[in-house]
C-alpha cells in the first residue's frame, strides 16, 4: 500500500516539475519550409513595446469558402505568434453577421469606417453565388485604433492568388498596425510648395496617410533669394522632401539648396511631369489637346545623379481605361474605353517597395534613362513590353478610342517609370560656379537616397463634391490601383530605421486544392470516404478473428 502511495506521489512530483520547467523553458518551433510563423526581429521589437493590452478584433469568423478559411487559420496562427512574444497582445475573432444583422447595413457601417467589404463568388455543388465577407481587423491600444486590411486586391488575380498574396503580407500589416499604435512619430516630412506643385486637396489622402507615421509640414523655397543659409538649415530639420508634380521652373539657388540638402543625407521623393498634358483639356477643347514638353530646369540636376527623364510620352497596351460620359441628365452613363496614355505597372521584383502591390496607374508618363555614375540604381516600376514612345509636341485626341491600334508599333519594350538611386551622391555644382556661397558647402555627400517617378499625377487623388477620395480609387469603375500603397511603401522605405519595411519581401507558399478537379472527382472521393473506412474495419475484424481462432486452436 505504501509503495503505491509513494509511486503516486512520485508521479505527481514529476508532473509538477515538468510543468514548472516547461513554463520557464517554453518554446515554439516553426517547422514550415518558408518559416511563415517565425516573426522577424523588427516585428518582435515593435510588439515588445506594448505595456498595456493591445486588443485585436478580427472580422473573419463564419462560414467561408476553403480559401478564406485558410486566410482565417493563417491569421489566427500569426496572432498566436505575436501573443507568444508579448502576452499583452490579445485577439478575438468576430462574425459581424452573427446576431442576424442585415448584411447590407453591416457592409455600409464597415464602409463608413473605411473598411470596404469584399464580395466573393462561391461555387458549391456546381452552383455559383455571391457572398459578402469582411476581411478586416481592428487593433486597439488605449484610445487609439487602427484598421488592418487582411485581403489584398490584385487586378486579374484568382481567389487563390489573392489569398496567397494576403498571407504573405499578414506579418507586415499587423506589425505595421502595431507600430502605428506603439511607436511615437519622430521623423519629419517636408511637402514642398512654391513651384506649382499639386494643391493640398489633390494630395490630401497621401499626406493624411503619411501623417500616421511621420510629422508633415509644407515647405517653400521662396526665402532662398534672401536667406540661403537659413533656408537650407530649416530644410535640414526634415528627413524627407516630397515634390509632387512641380510645374514651375526651379532657379539655380533653389536647386543648390536641394542639392546640399541631399549632400547632407536628406532623402528626396520626386514625382515629376516632363510632359504638360491634362485629361481635362480633352473635354474642354473639342476632344483634343497638345502634349508639350515642360521645362523645369532640372535636367542637369538629375543627370548628375545618373538619371534623365526624356521628353517623350509612353503609350502602353497594358493600361487603365478613360471614362467618358454619354447621355444627359438621369440617363447619363459612364463607360470605360482603352486609353494607352494611362500605363499600368505591376512589378514582379522582390524589392520591399513594390513587392506584392496592386498595379500602379500612371498618366502621361515619360521614360527614365539610367546613366552609369557609380550610384546604385533600382528600376522599381516599368511599362509593359508592349510599349510605344511618342515625341513632343503631340496632339492627343479622344478619337483614338474608336480606332484599332497598330500592334506592331508597340515594340519599344519596358520603359523605366520609377527609379531608386542609392549611394554617396556628388554635388551637381562640383567644379561649377556656385549660385551662392555656403560656409559648409559639400561637393561629396553622405550616403542618401533619391526616388524619381516620371509622373506627377501618381500622387493625385480625385475629388467628389469637393472632398478628397482615396488615392488610387476610381469612383467610376470601382477599381483601386496601387498608387497609395506604392507611395507609402516608398516613404516608409526611405525613412525606415526599424527594418519593418523588409518584412514585405517575405515569401510564403500555400497549396490550394484544384476546385475543378475536386468537382470532377467529387463522387469518387465521397464513395472512397464512405467505403474505405468500412473496408479497413472489415479487414481488421477478419484479421482479429483469424488471430483469435489460431490462438485458441493451438491451446
Amino acid at each position: 500500500m505504501k509503495k503505491n502511495i509513494l509511486k503516486i506521489l512520485s508521479l505527481f512530483v514529476i508532473l509538477l516539475l515538468v510543468n514548472v520547467v516547461s513554463y520557464f523553458l517554453y518554446e515554439r518551433f516553426d517547422l514550415t519550409a518558408d518559416n511563415r510563423y517565425t516573426l522577424s526581429s523588427a516585428a518582435k521589437e515593435i510588439v515588445a513595446k506594448a505595456e498595456e493590452p493591445v486588443i485585436v478584433d478580427v472580422f473573419l469568423k463564419g462560414d467561408f469558402p476553403p480559401e478564406f478559411r485558410r486566410l482565417q487559420m493563417e491569421t489566427r496562427q500569426l496572432l498566436e505568434e505575436f501573443a507568444s512574444e508579448n502576452s499583452q497582445i490579445k485577439f478575438n475573432f468576430i462574425d459581424p453577421l452573427e446576431d442576424g444583422g442585415n448584411a447590407q447595413e453591416v457592409a455600409t457601417a464597415f464602409y463608413q469606417m473605411g473598411m470596404t467589404p469584399a464580395r466573393i463568388n462561391v461555387v458549391e455543388n456546381g452552383r455559383s453565388s455571391e457572398a459578402i465577407i469582411f476581411p478586416w481587423a481592428m487593433a486597439n491600444y488605449g484610445n487609439k485604433s487602427v484598421s488592418i486590411q487582411l485581403l489584398k486586391n490584385k487586378l486579374g488575380a484568382t481567389t487563390e492568388e489573392r489569398v496567397e498574396n494576403s498571407v504573405q503580407q499578414l506579418e507586415y500589416v499587423f506589425a505595421d498596425a502595431f507600430a502605428k499604435l506603439l511607436e511615437p512619430r519622430k521623423k519629419k516630412v517636408a511637402v514642398m510648395r512654391g513651384n506649382g506643385e499639386l494643391t493640398d486637396a489633390y494630395i490630401a489622402d497621401l499626406v493624411r496617410s503619411i501623417q500616421k507615421y511621420y510629422f508633415t509640414a509644407p515647405f517653400t523655397l521662396d526665402s532662398v533669394a534672401k536667406d540661403q543659409q537659413g533656408t537650407l538649415e530649416q530644410l535640414q530639420d526634415f528627413d524627407l522632401v516630397i515634390e509632387a508634380k512641380p510645374t514651375q521652373a526651379y532657379t539655380e539657388e533653389e536647386k543648390y539648396v536641394l542639392d546640399q540638402y541631399l549632400m547632407n543625407g536628406g532623402k528626396q521623393l520626386w514625382m515629376l511631369d516632363q510632359v504638360a498634358m491634362e485629361t481635362d483639356s480633352l473635354f474642354t477643347r473639342a476632344g483634343s489637346a497638345f502634349a508639350l514638353p515642360r521645362n523645369l530646369n532640372l535636367s542637369d540636376y538629375f543627370f548628375k545623379y545618373g538619371l534623365r527623364v526624356n521628353p517623350l510620352l509612353v503609350k502602353d497596351l497594358y493600361s487603365a481605361p478613360i471614362i467618358l460620359a454619354t447621355g444627359s441628365g438621369n440617363e447619363t452613363e459612364f463607360n470605360p474605353y482603352p486609353w494607352f496614355y494611362y500605363p499600368l505597372s505591376s512589378s514582379a521584383k522582390d524589392h520591399p517597395i513594390v513587392n506584392n502591390i496592386e498595379a500602379v496607374k500612371f498618366e502621361y508618363a515619360s521614360p527614365i534613362d539610367t546613366l552609369d555614375n557609380g550610384l546604385q540604381k533600382t528600376i522599381l516600376l516599368s511599362s509593359s513590353p508592349k510599349s510605344l514612345l511618342e515625341g513632343l509636341p503631340k496632339e492627343i485626341s479622344l478619337d483614338q478610342i474608336t480606332s484599332e491600334p497598330d500592334l506592331s508599333l508597340f515594340s519599344a519594350g519596358e520603359q523605366p517609370l520609377a527609379v531608386l538611386v542609392d549611394g554617396a551622391f556628388t554635388s551637381v555644382y562640383k567644379n561649377r560656379v556656385k549660385p551662392f556661397e555656403l560656409p559648409q558647402a559639400r561637393d561629396e555627400g553622405e550616403h542618401s537616397q533619391l526616388l524619381l517617378i516620371a509622373d506627377g499625377d501618381i500622387a493625385k487623388n480625385d475629388l467628389q463634391q469637393g472632398q478628397p477620395l482615396e488615392l488610387g480609387f476610381d469612383r467610376y469603375t470601382g477599381t483601386t490601383y496601387g498608387n497609395k500603397e506604392f507611395l507609402l511603401n516608398a516613404v516608409n522605405y526611405l525613412l525606415d530605421d526599424t527594418g519593418l519595411i523588409n518584412i514585405r519581401s517575405k515569401k510564403v507558399s500555400i497549396a490550394f486544392l484544384d476546385l475543378q478537379k475536386v468537382e470532377e472527382k467529387r463522387d469518387f472521393w465521397q464513395l472512397m470516404n464512405l467505403v474505405l473506412p468500412l473496408v479497413i474495419l472489415g479487414l481488421f475484424a477478419l484479421i482479429f478473428t483469424f488471430v483469435r481462432r489460431k490462438k485458441y486452436i493451438r491451446r
